[in-house]
This record gives structure tokens, sequence and C-alpha cells, in this order.
């Protein structure tokens, strides 16, 4: 099952890439929640459901033209999977490029994606993962 919850995760990011948030929240639970942090985030709170996660998204392109989300690296922990990830966004008017790395915990059940929780760092996510956060 774990390795099957990397590859559902990895899905997720290729649907989002190919065409958008309304494809990765297909792949999700109609409870999804994301939970984003101040220091990562210019929208932070708890995202819920495929309309949050909406939400989350059209408040970037409120500003941005474009934005990419580039994992790197994934990590199995069983009914969780950490993904080490790049955040390229570039300006509507200004045309700049941003750029945010952090990772992402995703937590599965069944199988689905139930939640999502940005980090900084990946020891961050490690922690929160095995309980101790």
């Amino acid at each position: 099952m774990a390795a099957g919850n990397v590859e559902i995760v990895r899905r997720s990011f290729e649907a989002f890439e190919r065409d958008g948030v309304e494809a990765m929240a297909e792949l999700l639970a109609s409870d999804f929640e994301m939970v984003t942090p101040p220091e990562l985030a210019s929208e932070p709170g708890t995202y819920r459901g495929p309309e949050g996660l909406r939400r989350y998204f059209e408040s970037f392109y409120d500003a941005m033209r474009e934005v990419r989300i580039e994992p790197h690296r994934y990590h199995d922990l069983g009914d969780c999977v950490a993904v080490e990830f790049t955040l390229r966004a570039w300006g509507r008017t200004t045309g700049i490029e941003t750029t945010i790395d952090g990772v992402q915990l995703w937590r599965m059940r069944d199988g689905v994606a139930r939640r999502m929780d940005v980090y900084e760092a990946l020891e961050e996510a490690l922690t929160a993962a095995r309980g101790d956060a």
C-alpha cells in the first residue's frame, strides 16, 4: 500500500502540472484539507475540500500569471508521503519570478489523499509524520 501512496501523490502533481487544480482535486478525498503556514504562504490557513483548494490557487492566480510546483524527492513514510518541492510563480504584471522551497506532508488513508501540510524543512515533516509534533 505504501508504494501505492507515493504513486498517488505523484499522479496528483502530474495532474496539476498537466491540467491545473481541477484535475488535481479529482484525485483527492472530498474532505481533503491543505494547511499552509504563514512562513511559506501569502494566504496561510486551512483549506477544506475541492472548493478550498480552488480558493487557495485562485489567490495565487490573481497575482501570478503562472504557478508551477516541482517535486524533487518523494519519501515513502507508510501512511504518509513527504515531498520536497519548489514552487515557482511569475508575477502577472511584473513577470518577476518568485521561488519557494518546502516540504509537503501528504496523509493518506485507503489509497486516498486526506490532508496535506506544508513545512519549511524535511525534518519538520518527518517529525509530524511520526506524531512527535
